[in-house]
């Protein structure tokens, strides 16, 4: 126990030397370090070079970490660059939707204003609000009914060619029945042979040409157009092509696109006058000349009727 007190007591001072003469060279070393003196700046220089190239086993943990921490602080830029590229990525993905959906929307209206219609024909435009295809029903839902003035049967297109027809009308919308239903008969016209002829619907993308003539001069690609026969269409509208399936069948291959109607014009097509007697078939009474000395003139016929015999000695 006493020999434990004597070693304290003894170890005590020599930390404190120690410590006094460390303190001590720090302070000389600071002093010569700042002398400005040629033999001190020699010395200097000597130092340095014998000792800070045998420093660099001690130096390498330290630049090592400092390395690591650089390239650790770079990894963090590149992972959030690449975060942010990421969203931004997904931002142009959807603005290159929208693009397309709207170059495809412009590509349609512009077809619609370049269709060349009878100017007696006036036509609404509407937008397709719905597809109610089913494996039984080919049909679509358009935001104009009947506030618009619309009615049954009416004709509708897209940008090419005719799409269906009007079969049902709401106020505010208007279902249209496409002309791929199987209940859909349109009296069409082939050219150039001009055959009447009836385009068929049977639920698939190529109605059947039925009741031809001679179906001998009907030639793939020829044209198909509305006939206007009973009054259910106007006459001239496009409705596609010929072309001849592997069982033998005549279909139409249609020239509007029906996977990707996005706007219908319905054409307002007024039916013509029905004649309820074979007699308005023929005109008014004619005048008729007679001669009154140098000057004609004309005595129109009575009312009652007059038989051809009658007219033609009236007239001589």
């Amino acid at each position: 126990m006493a020999r434990d007190r004597s070693d304290e007591s003894y170890a005590r001072p020599v930390r404190r030397l120690l410590l006094a003469v460390l303190v001590l060279c720090l302070i000389a070393l600071v002093l010569v370090w700042r002398i400005d003196n040629p033999r001190v700046e020699r010395m200097r220089a000597a130092i340095v070079d014998r000792v800070v190239p045998n420093m660099e086993w001690a130096m390498a943990p330290v630049v090592g970490v400092t390395r690591m921490l650089d390239d650790f602080q770079s990894y963090t830029r590149l992972y959030e660059q690449n975060e942010r590229l990421r969203e931004e990525l997904q931002q142009m993905r959807a603005w290159r939707e929208a693009a397309l959906q709207l170059e495809q929307e412009n590509a349609r209206l512009l077809d619609l204003n370049r269709v060349q219609l009878n100017p007696e024909l006036t036509f609404v435009t509407g937008i397709v609000l719905a597809d109610s295809g089913s494996p039984f029903r080919r049909s679509v839902l358009i935001n104009v009914g009947a506030r618009d003035g619309m009615l049954d049967g009416w004709a509708t297109m897209d940008g090419l060619g005719v799409v269906g027809r009007i079969s049902g009308v709401g106020d505010r919308t208007a279902r249209v029945l496409l002309v791929t239903d199987a209940n859909s008969r349109i009296p069409v016209t082939v050219q150039p042979s001009g055959q009447q002829a009836l385009l068929m619907g049977d639920n698939s993308t190529a109605p059947v040409l039925e009741f031809l003539e001679d179906p001998e001069d009907i030639s793939a690609g020829d044209r198909i157009v509305t006939s206007g026969d009973g009054g259910l269409f106007p006459p001239g509208l496009l409705m596609g092509q010929v072309v001849f399936t592997t069982d033998g069948r005549m279909r139409a291959r249609l020239a509007a696109d029906l996977n990707r109607l996005s706007f219908l014009r319905v054409m307002r097509s007024h039916p013509g006058t029905t004649l309820d007697d074979p007699g308005g078939l023929i005109g008014p009474p004619w005048p008729l000349m007679q001669m009154d000395g140098d000057s004609p003139q004309a005595e129109t016929l009575p009312d009652q009727p007059v038989d051809d015999a009658a007219a033609l000695e009236a007239g001589q």
